[in-house]
């Protein structure tokens, strides 16, 4: 049954990376980002931040690995 898990971790790794793509790589093909929420990507990457830092007090590699590249999209994108 456990074996599942670290599925359920990296599914979801996938998906929090992922979210926010499709609105960066619209904003590049247009080049505006008239309509683009920055108080969303704020709020995202101290979201993803904290996340990160919880990853690494509960020493979690999965979390650590999946929030650390999001939060240098996040971050690089910004």
């Amino acid at each position: 049954m456990e074996s599942f898990i670290p599925w359920v971790g990296i599914i979801a790794a996938c998906l929090t990376t992922g979210s926010f793509l499709p609105q960066a790589i619209k904003t590049m093909r247009t080049r505006s980002t008239e309509d683009f929420s920055w108080s969303y990507l704020t709020l995202f990457t101290l979201g993803i931040a904290f996340w990160n830092w919880y990853g690494w007090l509960r020493q979690d590699s999965a979390i650590v690995v999946a929030n650390t590249i999001t939060l240098a999209f996040a971050v690089g994108y910004h």
